[in-house]
């Protein structure tokens, strides 16, 4: 499971338009929509042609539940594309993104300064230029831990220096045992 990969999808998916489809036949429907065809479905949920045709016909309608997750994620995944470019979009020109976060944070500084790590829990709206990295990074296929860096360099900069007001010898954000994170455009 990848914390920010899958914050950054459940913030985007807030920006549908539409619900995505509930029922394992529907989903089915619209992956074999998507894909062109059963056969391209069955190797991508690694099971058979025929189940797959089950499904479309409303033969089976009750999945595994680790099949009916990976339905939903591959669903979820395709589900309005052209919605999901312009939040995107929107959030990496002009709106930016919302991090919410309660984990461990501190920081390296001169010495004589407090640098202790401690449990924070923060809400900062960070500029449209992260919210582009962050989604550059996740479709470039970037590690959990690298887009955990964007947002130690973010909060770096936003909430710790204050756009350069403060802290300006601040060297580096650690930013570690994150037990909650959300993200919001």
């Amino acid at each position: 499971m990848s914390l920010f990969g899958d914050g950054l999808d459940a913030a985007v998916h807030k920006a549908f338009t539409r619900p995505v489809p509930k029922s394992a036949p529907a989903q089915m429907r619209y992956l074999v929509k998507q894909l062109k065809g059963t056969k391209a479905v069955a190797q991508l949920l690694r099971i058979s042609q025929r189940t797959v045709e089950r499904y479309v016909k409303d033969q089976i309608k009750k999945p595994r539940p680790e099949l009916a997750a990976r339905m939903e994620r591959e669903v979820k995944k395709r589900w309005q594309p052209q919605i999901r470019a312009k939040a995107k979009a929107k959030a990496a020109s002009t709106g930016g993104i919302v991090i919410d976060a309660r984990a461990r944070m501190g920081y390296t500084a001169p010495i004589g300064s407090t640098d202790q790590d401690r449990i924070r829990h923060l809400t900062v709206t960070l500029p449209p230029q992260y919210a582009a990295r962050f989604f550059e990074a996740q479709e470039a296929g970037a590690s959990d831990a690298r887009l955990q860096e964007i947002a130690a360099e973010a909060l770096k900069e936003v909430y710790f220096q204050d756009g350069g007001r403060r802290a300006g010898s601040l060297e580096e954000v650690r930013f570690t045992d994150i037990e909650h994170l959300e993200f919001d455009l």
